[in-house]
Order: C-alpha cells, then structure tokens, then sequence
C-alpha cells in the first residue's frame, strides 16, 4: 500500500470511492428513525448484528427525511480490509501499526479559527430556534432506542487540575432542543475522571464532540489504559498513524479545543450534579444496541451535557455506526490487539506473532493469540501470554490460544485447531470470579448463583496449540507454494 492521503472524513470517503466495493450511495429517501440502520443491516454491518447481516461496502444516504440537504455516512470502518485501505497498511498488520502509534507520539497543533473547516457554519444555542434534534441527523438503531444517538462523537476535554487533554467515544444520546445524556462508564474512560474532579469542586465541565473525522482518530481513540494512562492524550497516536499532527481548533463558546476539519462538532459543558434519566423521552427501558449483540439498557440517572453552540462544515456530513457492527469491532478490537502485542513483546519477546480481537467478541470479549513455541522451554509459557491479555484488559472474557501455523484470522482455521489440538478437560483454564463486562447479560447474578455482582464472572483460556515435544505429529499438509496469477491474472 502507498500513501493514500486521507485526512479527514471526505478524503477517506474519496479513497473508498475509487475502490470497487468499498462504497456505495443512495438518493432514495430514508428515516433516520430505525431506517438508516435497518438498511444497513443488510447492505454491510455485520459483527454481532442479528442474522441476516453481512459485511459489505460504507454506505452515503443522500436524503435524510426530516433534514433537508443532509448526509449521513455509515459503516466507514465495518470492514478490516478497508481499515487497511484508510491507514494505509495490510489488515493482518495493523495491531503492529497501533501498536508503533503509541510508543511514537506526535502531538496535535492548534491552528487559528479562521482556517478551521469545522466552523465555517455557526449557529449558537442563544439564538431563537436552536434545536440540536433538526441540527445533526442522529439516526436510531432501533425502534426501541431512548432517542438519537451520537455513536461517533470524537469527546475532548481536559484535566481541570493539570490540564491534560484526552479523546474518547462515549454513547450520547439527544434529550432536548439543547441537552445530551452522555455514558461514562465508571473507570473505563479519563473523561468520567476529569468530570468527576469538576464535579467535586461543583464546577462544569467544558467538552467538545468532533462527528466525521479521520479515520485514524477514530481508532485511536478506542486506546485504554494501561496502554494509554492518564496524560495520555489519544490523538497523539493519531498523529503517529498520518506521521503529521493531528490539527485542534479553540471552541467558539467554551473553553475547550474541537478537531479542526470535523465536519460537525458539538460544544458544551457536562453540569455538576445535573442527572438524566436515559429514556425519559421513549420510556422504552432500553438505550440503543450495544457492541454485544442486545439492547444495553437505559441508565437511570446519566450526566448531562449543556450545548453552547454546534458549529459545521458548509453541506456537512453526518457519521454514524450501529452499535453491534464490525464497525465497533474494528474500533474497539484493533487497539487491543495494539495493547497486548506490546504487553507480551516486553515479558517474552518475539514469542506472540499476532492477536486478533474477534468479531465474535465484538472486539472486546474475545481474542485469538498466535503463539510459537520454538524451545522446550517455552511450553506454558502460551498460557502465560493470555494471562497478562487478561490482566491488562477486564472486558477481555475468552482467549483462544494458537499455533504460529494457525491463522488466527480465520475462525474456521481457529476451530480446526480447536477439534484437533484441544481437550476440553486438559485445556480448558477457567478463571472465576474476576471483573468482565457488565453488559454481557450472562455475566449476571441472576444467570448463575456462582456470580456475585453484575459483570463478575469467569474468564477461560482455551489453549488450542500443540504440546512442544509433539510439534513433529501435528505438521499440517504441505502443497506447492504456487502464485495463482498465472493461471487467473484477472484476480491480481
């Protein structure tokens, strides 16, 4: 691959246009409410969407109902293979490509507003008529949603004790003409910290959410700790992705930066001790489809996020991602794999080949570790790797364990070795009693009487590779290696 230029969402989208089947369009009318997202489904989403779902091309609807002369973009990043076309590196590579992003940060710049993108249109919460609901054309997944959800919102703020600045993506969804509920997850995210120091001196918090960006951003913002501790300001392994700083621009009515070539960007202040129930507009129960497949439901008391202004691009373009998608899987599981490539490199260098985070897992859940043993010695040691995966990141439920001639890639090569190099009562280590997810519904009381609180449950290694001393009997069928190009030069 070679320098593809991308640097913000329209650049991404004028790539993708010049690859068959990355892309397509419609100018058929669609509702926002369920519609878009229904469509999608099927043209592309895939993950852990209800069958029947595929993954297929990024999506432009043209005409929006109810938001005259909108777009909205959807399913940008729901192929790993086209993550690769936009970062410019092969799919298999890019944990490697996260993984260099992070130990070789470039700082973002701040250039003046005058040469900003995102504020060539302003419109200010004081004026009369401003409804944030007819401004951005957030869609809803479902029927069921608490409302329309901002699934791609690029949150900045910042420290108010040392001033350290951090990008992440929370759920938010639209209450009022100028209020947001935002999601914080209670120490998952530096955000809910420096809301939480604000709040504690009964001060507001400024934030920014930059909607349609580089994809890079996108991705980089996923990191977590321990990856990225607190300081660590995310778009700086952006920068380190582009090799060029990534370009911040001053709010126009907080005091707080937004990214520059956005192509809508939200400005406001969490209030302190203001709480919002999630669903007090649909009083479904329900808040939007989550990463693992079902509707998470809706919190009973979230922060809240007072809009000061939205400024945009001239003809701006919305984006947008079903919860459940591959899409969330290449966000969510590419830093991942980053994260544990660098962790086991340092314990035990050159022994893990590659990760990948599956879709299966949305992600999060599940992990596929490739693993060569290449001295006696090293026998153990495989389980040893998984175990600083699961130290590392509580999210993290199953680690499948395989041999450097497994493609861990390739589910259905992940299972083969599963039926061949497996035995449930040998190699299977189950790991009760620790933190996972709490959204995953069987890691529940109410699932089992074993499980104490809501997301403490049991994690298991399945260690899928071959005894060391045994390598020699589970050698795999050699055939030519042979370039099919001569035979089909249409295919190259």
């Amino acid at each position: 691959m070679s320098d593809n230029k991308v640097y913000d969402l329209r650049s991404a989208l004028e790539l993708l246009k010049k690859i068959p089947g990355q892309l397509v369009e419609t100018d058929v009318p669609v509702d926002p409410m369920g519609e878009l997202s229904g469509v999608y489904r099927h043209v592309g989403a895939g993950g852990t969407v209800m069958r029947p779902t595929k993954e297929g091309p990024a999506m432009i609807f043209n005409n929006i109902k109810g938001h005259e002369g909108a777009r909205v973009a959807i399913g940008l990043l729901a192929s790993r293979t086209r993550v690769g076309y936009l970062l410019d590196c092969e799919p298999k590579k890019l944990g490697f490509l996260l993984k260099d992003s992070v130990a070789n940060p470039v700082p973002p710049i701040v250039i003046p507003n005058a040469q900003a993108k995102c504020q060539e249109v302003v419109h200010l919460a004081s004026e009369p008529g401003f409804d944030i609901r007819n401004l951005v054309p957030a869609p809803t997944n479902t029927l069921e949603d608490a409302g329309p959800y901002i699934t791609l919102g690029m949150c900045y703020a910042s420290n108010p004790e040392t001033g350290d600045s951090d990008v992440t993506i929370h759920r938010m969804c639209f209450q009022s003409e100028d209020e947001i509920s935002i999601f914080l997850q209670p120490g998952a995210r530096h955000i809910g910290y420096f809301r939480e120091l604000a709040e504690a001196k009964g001060r507001p918090l400024p934030i920014s959410v930059s909607i349609g960006v580089d994809p890079a951003i996108e991705i980089a913002s996923c990191f977590e700790p321990p990856t990225t501790p607190l300081g660590y300001d995310e778009l700086q392994a952006a920068g380190a992705i582009r090799k060029r700083p990534v370009e911040l621009v001053k709010c126009l009515s907080i005091r707080e930066k937004a990214i520059a070539n956005a192509e809508y960007v939200i400005e406001g202040e969490i209030l302190p001790g203001k709480r919002i129930r999630e669903d007090v507009n649909s009083n479904t129960g329900k808040a939007m489809p989550e990463f693992p497949g079902y509707c998470g439901p809706a919190n009973p008391e979230l922060p809240v996020i007072k809009v000061k202004a939205v400024t945009t691009r001239k003809n701006p373009i919305m984006q947008t991602c079903i919860g459940p998608s591959e899409e969330h899987v290449s966000m969510a599981g590419i830093p991942t794999e980053a994260s544990i490539l660098a962790m086991v490199e340092k314990a035990m260098p050159g022994k893990l080949k590659n990760v990948y985070c599956a879709s299966s897992g949305g992600g999060k859940y599940v992990a596929v570790m490739q693993f060569q043993k290449s001295v006696p010695s090293d026998e153990g040691r495989q389980r040893q790797a998984a175990l600083l995966a699961f130290s590392a990141f509580a999210e993290l439920k199953h680690v499948f364990l395989v041999d450097e001639d497994v493609d861990c890639f390739d589910l259905k090569d992940v299972i083969w070795a599963m039926t061949t190099r497996f035995q449930a009562n040998l190699d299977v280590i189950p790991i009760p009693g620790v933190q996972c997810h709490p959204l995953d519904p069987s890691n529940q009381p109410e699932y089992a009487e074993g499980i104490r609180a809501a997301g403490i449950a049991c994690k298991a290694i399945f260690d899928c590779t071959v005894p060391f001393s045994q390598k020699a009997q589970f050698e795999r069928a050699k055939f030519m290696d042979v370039d099919p190009k001569k035979w089909f030069p249409e295919d190259s």
